[in-house]
């Protein structure tokens, strides 16, 4: 049975963010959490692998981003791709292995779609704008 969001809560960001934080409630009262990049993110971050191996002795330069939480790359962060994007995995039956479970069991693991503990969805809902779903 695929869960319906209730509630999605995306991080307040300016216009010209390249990353966010999104939290959804669905109605069975988990909550999930992931970050959303646009290809303009990765390659910033693989510009600044880049340049911090310019900078070190006995490190050559390369061009690559390591991602440790998980990222869905979008085109664009705008409300209705992102609420498009849940949608979709949710329809896929993808959505639970992209998104970790927010519990309040105080444990976390770093594998994707896992539990996670209270406070990181209290620490991302401290910067959140309100979005009903």
């Amino acid at each position: 049975m695929i869960e319906i969001p209730r509630r999605i809560w995306i991080e307040t960001q300016d216009e010209e963010a390249e990353a966010c934080d999104v939290l959804i409630e669905m109605e069975s009262g988990k909550i999930y959490t992931a970050a959303f990049v646009t290809l303009p993110y990765l390659q910033r971050q693989m510009q600044l692998s880049y340049l911090m191996g310019k900078q070190m002795r006995d490190v050559p330069p390369v061009h690559y981003a390591a991602l440790e939480t998980p990222h869905l790359v979008v085109e664009n962060l705008n409300r209705d791709t992102l609420e498009d994007t849940i949608d979709n995995l949710l329809a896929l039956d993808t959505f639970e292995s992209l998104f970790t479970l927010v519990t309040e069991e105080e444990t976390r693991t770093t594998t994707p779609g896992k539990r996670a503990t209270s406070e990181v969805a209290a620490v991302v809902l401290s910067d959140v704008l309100l979005v009903e779903g």
